[in-house]
């Protein structure tokens, strides 16, 4: 059972004992953090936080514990229900509100949830006011509102459908020419939030929706992680109804997955590809991704006379690197689409609309377009951690090991070989360590990945 503060939020096990695992008295303890910090930030008079939640079975009590918490800090509360992660980022700008927090542990199994903290522009908080509510929340200073001072919670379930209007109204998003094309799709929510927004978008879309698990009740009918080896349902479904393309997003509808006509995956790395192709030929610029996406962004970028440069692994270090960097379109490798036009934060909504736009644009299949692009194979490990691994002190080993090598140190340790890379950093989201690799071929990846595995095992026991 685990709890993990990162800037991915305050995720943990639901159950066990304070401290951890995200047990009730976890969520307000961080809750009030979280109103603590934003009174101090913000220095206003009047507080307006949005929450919202996906579909997991403990996101009812979940998010009742953190409303109530605010409110007895004198905070209204815009209770938007049911949602995505990308919609609550949408209304917390479009309610003027203050910030935003959002339940969900994203793509982790059913025991795990976690509070999502955003800012008054819809953004997630970045590492140093991420800290200062661990910080706050580790103090005595917490004060609450006297009973005639009490804040109130508003209900609104409108923001899906604003949402949906908002992606709809993108200058790049071609509704007329999805609905010429007349797709057949497969959507695979994994029974959540997903279940609810995409099929709606599609059907605005004048495409024909197949649902598979679109059923919001937070029962995941497999592991919720978008990946391959967990969609043997959707291939096949995809199969049956000779759909032209599946579509598979994770709980919170911020990662996005295609499945090609054939039952095939996409593949989850080039979801921003594609999209990032669409949107280059049409206004040329630059890109991110985080260090642990595919070199195939940066060959598509490329051809188009633009730049691009990679970010430490999380969506706030993404968005501040895009923001930078002004580009066009960025996101991570997971199948997180992020698009200024839009909002500066992963939207499975928005990919949605760009990559259906592309496909009409292009006027082929699924395994043609795929094949238009760039081949790299990724292999995507991890080692569970224990308490006495000393994950610093392991890396610091492979750093000196492969000082002669191109070594990228911001987020772990990635090593660029000529035709490969390895990726290695402690997760943000689950007690792993990511191993990371992409090659030329899926085997040499595989075999990379195993390679660095046994040597992090002997650094390990030495």
């Amino acid at each position: 059972m685990t709890l993990i503060k990162s800037i991915s939020g305050i995720r943990g096990t639901i159950g066990g004992s304070v401290g951890n695992n995200l047990t009730p008295i976890d969520a307000v303890k961080f809750a009030a953090a979280y109103g603590v910090w934003l009174k101090q930030y913000r220095n206003k008079e009047h507080y307006r936080v949005v929450v919202g939640r996906d579909a997991r079975i403990s996101g009812k009590m979940m998010q009742s514990l953190v409303m109530n918490t605010l409110i007895g800090m004198g905070i209204d509360v815009v209770d938007i229900g049911l949602s995505t992660t990308p919609t609550v980022e949408v209304a917390v700008t479009l309610e003027h509100a203050d910030g935003g927090i959002i339940l969900t542990a994203s793509h982790n199994p059913k025991q795990w949830n976690a509070l999502k903290l955003l800012n008054e522009k819809g953004e997630f908080l970045d590492a140093v006011e991420g800290g200062k509510i661990l910080e706050i929340a580790e103090s005595d200073h917490m004060n609450f509102a006297d009973v005639d001072s009490l804040g109130k919670i508003t209900k609104n379930k409108a923001y899906i459908d604003l949402h949906i209007i908002e992606v709809l109204d993108l200058d790049l998003v071609n509704v007329t020419a999805i609905e010429e094309a007349r797709f057949k799709v497969v959507v695979d929510g994994v029974n959540s939030t997903g279940g609810i927004a995409i099929p709606l978008l599609l059907d605005r879309l004048g495409v024909d929706v197949i649902k598979l698990y679109c059923e919001p009740n937070g029962r995941f009918p497999h592991n919720p992680e978008p990946l391959k080896e967990h969609l043997t349902d959707l291939s096949e479904a995809v199969k049956k109804h000779k759909a032209d393309l599946g579509i598979v997003v994770d709980p919170d509808v911020d990662r996005l997955a295609f499945m090609d006509e054939n039952g095939n995956m996409f593949g989850e790395e080039y979801t921003l590809v594609a999209c990032a192709d669409y949107v280059l030929s049409r206004t040329p610029g630059n890109t991110v991704s985080n260090m642990s996406s595919t070199r195939a962004l940066r060959d598509v970028t490329e051809k188009y006379g633009g730049t691009y440069e990679a970010s430490a692994v999380g969506e706030v270090n993404v968005v501040n690197l895009m923001k930078k960097n002004k580009v066009v379109i960025g996101g991570e490798g997971n199948g997180g689409i992020i698009y200024p036009a839009a909002h500066y934060g992963r939207d499975a909504l928005v990919g949605v609309g760009l990559f259906l736009s592309l496909l009409a644009d292009k006027n082929m299949t699924v395994s043609e377009l795929r094949a238009t692009y760039p081949n790299y194979f990724m292999s995507k490990k991890k080692i569970e951690l224990t308490p006495e691994l000393d994950v610093d002190g392991i890396l610091k080993t492979i750093q000196e090991r492969y000082k002669n090598e191109k070594l990228t140190t911001i987020d772990g340790v990635k090593i660029d070989f000529p035709e490969s890379w390895v990726h290695l950093r402690k997760s943000n989201t689950e007690p792993i360590i990511r191993i990371y690799t992409e090659a030329k071929s899926q085997q040499e990846a595989d075999d990379l990945a195993d390679r660095f595995i046994e040597e992090l095992g002997e650094i390990a026991k030495s």
